[in-house]
């Protein structure tokens, strides 16, 4: 329901997805040398002749504006085939990642989370001789990931795998839970909003449940670069997981909004997220967005070309479907949820998605959800404060009622928007997200304000 200005593409910035061996990559001139820095370096997954490896880069000196990590390879056997969140190439033994648009500046005590996928034919020993702009690395080396937080203290060390129960989301004890969260906005625009320090802040200070990955599919996203944008989407997969959050894969088509124009696009995308996501549990999917100017049986439709594409590789996670109407549930278009009622997506463990804007739609779209509550599975992947433009000032009374009804039907909910967007659904004013604090009441917007103090309250997720 939101509307995305055209010049916000000026704030667009390459993903960086780098699968070949080239000349070793340089510092640009531009970038300044570090005073100091730590390399996490963790070793996610291997198999027979192959691995996958996380590296997170921790500036101790002075802010830099430009970087290049460049690290050693042990075993000459290794070789680079993909990396992510930098732009990667390989020189002899050495690697080397610089970085793209949306991670360029590490203000001190800043952080980055990078990636890659290698190939060995020996031995798959760690790294050595981490240099940042030509600067060693003499922070710690961590071979191991770190400990987990304690169990059951997270939302996904509690819940588990989640799954439909009648009309409710339900953890692994078969309870009713709730969900809530912010969403992210386009990855295309707003990128160096998700990191480290973001996430961070979003589980412990906002102790969110939940951070939806919003990919658009047009509008300079998905359509452009698919292998860049999986990539990007995955690696906030794992952002999420690690910090015990669940993470929803949202598929963001709005324009044009029916969602059969992307088919073959979301069955390869999913098929792609769901094969390499299958054995977590904190993964949710959302197929579509926003479908407007089209009918419930045409969605429907996609639905089910879509969700056995997804149960193929992950047969137990919840898919979430939109609704007509901005996934209003037909309220927009002047229908009402008896359509979606009397003829359901056909399969099973999935929910529908309803969105709303608090200072634009009221009465009339509540009543619909409380209506539809007691018949179908809701969840509402994404609400805004503010008017259904995205603008406009916050509406307190209605957003509070909202989120009462919700909170009152254990209906899940996600925020638009977890961004520094220069706009009134923004939790954060503009030029936060070139810093590293996303939780005081300095870089928050009255609307980040609001969300935080709901979201940040006890969960008591039920477990017996």
């Amino acid at each position: 329901m939101k509307r995305i200005l055209a010049v916000l593409a000026t704030c667009a910035t390459a993903l960086g997805l780098t699968a070949v061996a080239g000349p070793q990559a340089v510092a640009g001139p531009q970038e300044a040398a570090a005073a100091g820095c730590k390399v996490d370096y963790t070793v996610t997954s291997q198999w027979q002749g192959g691995y996958q490896a996380a590296v997170k880069v921790t500036n101790l000196g002075a802010p830099v504006s430009g970087w290049t990590l460049a690290f050693a390879l042990p075993d000459a056997g290794q070789r680079l085939v993909q990396g992510w969140n930098a732009t990667w190439a390989q020189s002899g033994s050495t690697l080397t990642a610089a970085n793209v648009g949306w991670n360029r500046t590490l203000a001190t005590g800043a952080a980055t989370d990078l990636g890659f996928v290698g190939s060995f034919t020996g031995a798959n020993p760690k790294p050595t001789a981490f240099t940042l702009n030509g600067v060693a690395c003499t922070g710690s080396v961590d071979e191991e990931p770190p400990p987990p937080v304690p169990g059951g203290s997270t939302p996904v060390g509690v819940n588990g795998q989640l799954h439909v129960c009648g009309v409710h989301l339900c953890n692994q004890y078969d309870r009713p839970i709730q969900l809530r969260g912010m969403s992210t906005h386009g990855l295309q625009w707003f990128a160096k909003c998700y990191n480290a320090a973001s996430a961070d802040a979003l589980a412990k200070d906002w102790k969110s449940d939940l951070l939806r990955i919003a990919m658009y599919v047009q509008e300079g996203g998905y359509e452009t670069d698919p292998a860049g944008f999986t990539s990007r989407v995955n690696s906030l997969v794992d952002l999420a997981e690690a910090r015990g959050m669940y993470a929803m894969i949202d598929f963001h088509t709005l324009t044009p909004g029916d969602p059969n124009h992307n088919l073959d696009r979301a069955k390869t995308f999913f098929a792609s997220v769901a094969a390499r996501n299958a054995a977590k549990k904190n993964v949710i999917y959302e197929i579509a967005n926003e479908p407007n100017g089209v009918s419930w049986a045409a969605i429907k439709n996609y639905a089910e070309q879509v969700i056995p594409v997804i149960r193929a590789a992950d047969p137990d996670a919840v898919v979430i479907v939109g609704t007509r109407g901005w996934s209003s549930l037909g309220v927009s278009d002047g229908s009402n949820e008896s359509e979606v009622v009397n003829n359901p997506v056909n399969a099973a463990n999935i929910m529908y998605a309803f969105h709303f804007y608090a200072a634009s739609h009221k009465d009339e779209y509540r009543a619909a959800v409380s209506r539809a509550a007691s018949r179908l599975p809701l969840f509402v992947t994404e609400f805004g404060t503010v008017t259904y433009t995205g603008g406009g000032a916050v509406d307190r009374a209605s957003t509070t009622a909202w989120l009462d009804l919700l909170d009152q039907l254990k209906i899940g909910y996600a925020n638009w928007t977890y961004s520094d967007a220069n706009e009134g659904s923004a939790a954060f004013k503009p030029g936060t997200c070139n810093g590293t604090d996303y939780s005081s009441s300095g870089v928050l917007t009255e609307s980040g304000a609001l969300l935080k103090s709901r979201i940040s309250t006890p969960d008591a997720f039920p477990t017996g």
